[in-house]
């Protein structure tokens, strides 16, 4: 099990990627916009740059949800490694199958 302070720091990092997502996808398009004066684009970028750090999406972790663990982590089913094999194991998940050979 992960630390607790870790998992919920990750919580809150994700809650700030969602508050500022869409003002953080506006700032990026003003700055990239190349029909604008540079001016213009400078003062997003600095806009952009005084936005929370934390609210930057890949500072988000992605963790397991079962066990919070960070690493061997599995996309498509949000979950560890381990997590995956222990309840694999006592056939909590459909269609997982221990192979053996």
């Amino acid at each position: 099990m992960a630390k607790k302070s870790a998992i919920e720091k990750n919580k809150r990092r994700e809650k700030l990627v969602k508050k500022y997502a869409e003002k953080r996808a506006a700032l990026k398009a003003l700055a990239k916009d190349e029909s604008l004066s540079l001016e213009e684009r400078y003062n997003a970028r600095l806009k952009l740059a005084k936005l929370p750090r934390n609210s930057a999406p890949n500072r988000v972790r992605n963790r397991c949800e079962v066990s919070g663990r960070p690493r061997g982590f599995y996309r498509k089913l949000k979950m560890s490694r381990i997590a995956l094999r222990e309840l694999g194991s006592l056939g909590k998940i459909p269609g997982l199958v221990k192979s053996s050979w």
